[in-house]
């Protein structure tokens, strides 16, 4: 498999460019830039990505590029470009004026291989605040802008090349052809990364590293674990083994809802009923993270119970995707992740499993796309992401039967709305967190004091960012009115209207 390398200095849009190398049929890798590269016959190029750091600054992230450059094709973008600058002998300044935003290209060497079919007058989007004054002598100008000179270089008798400005967003009109320009022409990639090759690829790794083992497999009803599954039942068949647990925390009837779904899949599923632990365990707890690790170790101690309960287990199948993977891994070490994924890493010592995860270098996009292919039903694909700790994280603070069963039944009243008035597939993720705050109310001639919820939509393509989505003011109305109206212990609803970055996803 084909791939490129991106260097990851801590840029928002580190995902976005890997996406975007994606959507040309070519895999990508997004790794921390102080991990070292290994190079292969099929890594075809790096990417440098930006950075919120200066390279100005003593404690810049510093990557080694001394086994790649010269004999791999690199693009430097922003930081990058800026870094590959000043390893050449180049001189970075901090820019009189920052540039942030919309710019035109007013010189294009069209010459270059880089800029083949983007004409001047191009537009790009520029986001930093320093700026390469000078470029050495074996660096030759190949774009600039009104008042950025050196927007583009190349590094004569190198494929190396480094641009000022972000080709991966969608306010550069020529981006995708840049992209394309560098991934195809100068890496020479074949773009025949595709859903059916991915399938193809993946089928065949699994039965040579599974063999004629057992497998089990954790279901959440979710969309990846649902392609998880189904991808291993094209693998290994009936060598698979799949359980359902109730948490406790899960959507209102969704427990029998998933079994009976995965029926039509033709999944071996177990389904266990273990709501009374987990609700037990989370009595009197309040923080976030610790909520989050109770219901990820109780989940491991319910489903090796169970899974104890099999013959000959070998293999642990997840479902973690590959945002799962970068949330837990920050280029500044663990202290700076933004949460734990307790589907990520390894399993305690007893569990004595080894762990298989098919769909780890895929975003979710691309898990719908995997899963269409393999011709699951689309009101499973279709499905809203849903978090692994369920409704226990839309709970502020301390977790309840009561406060389970308000909520339980806000949620539906919220996405049962949604799919009624055609709404559900045009948002990303939808759902309900209840509030720590009580509120004065009137129901008829009498005072309440009671609970408040929020509602929350948004979309976003893989979850790494967000925008809240604009629902029409009289359906929020309506739903406002039936949650308050048929559920006993609220009064006030109100809509979340934050995006992330600087929000998240989830409230806790």
């Amino acid at each position: 498999m084909e791939k490129i390398i991106i260097l990851d200095f801590g840029s928002q849009y580190t995902q976005l460019i890997a996406r975007k190398i994606r959507e040309l049929n070519v895999y990508s890798e997004i790794i921390p830039f102080h991990a070292p590269i290994e190079i292969t016959h099929n890594v075809k190029g790096i990417i440098l990505s930006g950075s919120p750091y200066s390279v100005i600054d003593k404690d810049a992230p510093q990557p080694n590029l001394s086994s790649v450059q010269g004999k791999l094709p690199i693009l430097g973008i922003c930081y990058g470009a800026q870094l590959l600058a000043q390893y050449g002998g180049g001189t970075i300044t901090a820019a009189k004026t920052r540039e942030y935003g919309r710019a035109n290209l007013k010189y294009v060497d069209t010459e270059s291989p880089l800029f083949s079919y983007i004409k001047p007058n191009s537009q790009v989007w520029m986001s930093h605040a320093d700026t390469i004054s000078e470029l050495p002598s074996h660096f030759s100008i190949i774009a600039s802008t009104h008042n950025v000179n050196i927007a583009a270089y190349h590094l004569q008798g190198e494929n190396t090349y480094g641009i000022q400005f972000h080709p991966e967003v969608y306010h550069s009109t020529d981006g995708m052809q840049l992209l394309e320009n560098f991934i195809v022409t100068i890496c020479g990639c074949s773009q025949n990364w595709t859903p059916q090759s991915f399938i193809e690829a993946t089928i065949n790794d699994l039965q040579q590293k599974i063999g004629n083992d057992k497998v089990v497999l954790g279901l959440s009803g979710g969309v990846d674990s649902s392609v998880a599954a189904v991808l291993l039942h094209k693998a290994i068949g009936t060598a698979l083994t799949c359980i359902f647990v109730d948490n406790g925390v899960l959507r209102k009837n969704e427990f029998e809802s998933v079994l009976e779904q995965y029926k039509v899949l033709g999944l071996n599923v177990i389904g266990v009923n273990a709501k009374d632990t987990f609700l037990d365990k989370l009595q009197g707890v309040s923080e976030p993270e610790k909520k989050r690790k109770i219901i990820g170790n109780t989940f491991i101690e319910v489903f090796d119970n169970e899974a104890h309960k099999l013959t000959n287990i070998t293999w642990l199948a997840q479902g973690t995707i590959y945002p799962d993977v970068i949330e837990s891994i920050s280029v500044n070490g663990p202290s700076a992740t933004i949460k734990s994924h307790h589907n990520v890493g390894g399993l305690p010592d007893f569990m004595k499993l080894k762990i298989v995860e098919p769909l780890r270098l895929l975003f979710k996009d691309e898990v719908r796309k995997i899963g269409a292919a393999l011709q699951i039903p689309a009101h499973i694909l279709s499905r809203h992401p849903f978090p692994g700790p369920g409704l226990a994280i839309r709970i502020i603070g301390e977790v309840t039967r009561e406060k389970v069963r308000i909520l339980q039944e806000c949620d539906a009243i919220f996405i049962e709305g949604l799919k009624s008035h055609d709404l559900y597939d045009k948002v990303w993720q939808a759902g309900v967190v209840f509030l720590p705050v009580q509120s004065v109310g009137v129901m008829g001639d009498e005072r309440t004091y009671e609970n408040c919820v929020a509602l929350r939509a948004v979309n976003s393509i893989d979850g790494m960012t967000a925008d809240w989505v604009h629902l029409p003011y009289d359906f929020l109305a309506k739903i406002s009115n039936e949650i308050i109206n048929n559920v006993k212990g609220v009064n006030r609803v109100v809509y979340d209207i934050s995006s992330k970055p600087p929000a998240t996803i989830e409230w806790e």
